[in-house]
């Protein structure tokens, strides 16, 4: 396995090492495309590295794709940016279907909206379809069921609890669940002196009864997930959960480090719902299915 995997600046890599391959799926940094940032899009650092996905289907013509990103892509440049990438993706040669899907839908215990763009290429007779949520209706998804059904083993990896100082121990005691720290009524010498603030995740406590809000890959100032009863964040095992990673997977590296990992990762059960339904495409099986919500 080792010797198969290759761990690198794309940007540096040397795709000629690869050997043919029938399928690619690949996730662009989305530092330039989330509205969290600057949307800088492909005018960024980061948005033009969509380019290399590109290279590798014209280099190696795979018979499918997935490109991943932020819901934030469509807006980036005036809009301008998406439509940019999807002209490249479908000169690649590939008839595309591109979909906003919003997890939470699909039974994930978090509310996630991604784009998702899934590519056959041309010469096939085959036509994907999004696959329709109305399936996973009935799921307990709450973040409460996620992270403590069953209860997360003493011993499981990445599971070492955070460290809150006794001032911010005391703010989340004031803060009610589904609460953020704008939201809630905090005594003076608790509130935040952040002007213009729009982030409401900032010291926001999980809501049990709902899935949780976006799983993201940043931890610093308030923006950590924040339990529902303890006063404190989330380990990153339980942040592994809400992105519905097997308590058996081990993520390597410091706990800053993991949780970038974590948060920048696609819902397992997620994407494996998505990956299903291309291969139901291939074998001419039949399942539910629904229009694409974007255009292109």
């Amino acid at each position: 396995m080792k010797e198969s995997v290759y761990h690198g600046d794309i940007r540096k890599f040397d795709m000629s090492q690869l050997s043919p391959i029938d399928a690619l799926a690949f996730g662009f940094p989305c530092n330039d495309f989330s509205v969290v940032g600057e949307q800088k899009g492909i005018e960024g650092v980061y948005g033009p590295l969509y380019t290399y996905g590109v290279k590798a289907l014209k280099k190696f013509k795979p018979m499918w794709f997935l490109a991943e990103n932020v819901g934030g892509l469509r807006t980036a440049n005036d809009g301008k940016a998406f439509k940019k990438i999807l002209s490249e993706l479908k000169k690649a040669g590939y008839n595309i279907v591109p979909h906003l899907y919003k997890f939470e839908e699909y039974g994930i215990p978090q509310a996630r909206h991604r784009i998702i763009i899934v590519g056959i290429r041309k010469d096939l007779d085959v036509v994907y379809r999004v696959p329709s949520p109305k399936p996973y209706k009935y799921i307990d998804n709450t973040c409460r069921t996620a992270i403590e059904n069953p209860p997360i083993p003493a011993d499981a990896f990445n599971n070492e609890k955070t460290k809150q100082s006794p001032h911010v121990v005391e703010r989340l005691m004031h803060i009610k669940p589904g609460e953020n720290a704008f939201t809630a009524n905090l005594p003076e010498h608790l509130q935040l002196n952040v002007k213009g603030a729009k982030i409401s995740q900032i010291y926001k406590r999980l809501d049990p009864c709902k899935p949780s809000y976006t799983v993201t890959g940043s931890g610093g100032g308030g923006t950590h997930i924040y339990h529902w009863k303890e006063p404190r964040a989330l380990t990153n095992r339980e942040r592994a959960r809400l992105q519905t990673f097997p308590d058996s997977y081990e993520f390597i590296g410091s706990k800053e480090g993991v949780r970038k990992q974590i948060g920048m990762a696609v819902p397992c059960k997620g994407a494996k719902i998505i990956f299903e339904a291309i291969l139901k495409c291939f074998a001419d099986m039949s399942y539910e299915y629904i229009d694409s919500n974007i255009d292109e």
